[in-house]
């Protein structure tokens, strides 16, 4: 019997690769989501660790509270392109995971028809084993003798 061919096979392995490919999104985006919140700690480490002195010229203080402003600013910054990242990071996931499903339903849909081809063979396969029993069977020894060796078998 010829072996039948799954007919989405192209389709399967389009889609395994676009798996692979959101897969490789998916870390990238973890990975610089994970960056920028490294950035926005050490800002914010920083932030809290600058100490003013007791004592300073009145344009030193300005410019001192000048640049914390500035600082905490930029740790606010920091902070919200964290979270955006983070935010990105779990729409690339899904995506990810939408494209997992859409190839396991495929893969699923193989494993079927496998099943299914498989049991055709082992249906016909008993058949071919059954006909050579009914047929041993179903023969009469003949005058001649070829078949004297043989006893029918009778239940």
């Amino acid at each position: 019997m010829k072996r039948a061919k799954f007919r989405l096979q192209p389709v399967l392995e389009l889609r395994r690769s676009e798996e692979r490919a959101a897969a490789a999104a998916a870390a990238e985006a973890a990975n610089a989501a994970a960056d920028a919140d490294r950035r926005a700690t050490d800002y914010e480490a920083t932030l809290a660790a600058a100490v003013l002195p007791r004592s300073l010229p009145a344009g030193s203080f300005v410019a001192a509270m000048t640049l914390l402003r500035t600082a905490a600013t930029d740790a606010s910054d920091a902070r919200a392109l964290a979270t955006a990242s983070a935010e990105q990071s779990e729409l690339v996931r899904a995506q990810w995971t939408a494209a997992a499903q859409r190839t396991k339903g495929l893969e699923r849909l193989r494993e079927r028809l496998m099943a299914a081809l498989q049991h055709a063979e082992d249906v016909a396969e008993e058949r071919a084993v059954d006909d050579l029993v009914t047929g041993r069977a179903g023969r009469v020894p003949t005058a001649s003798g070829a078949d004297a060796e043989e006893v029918p078998w009778t239940a």
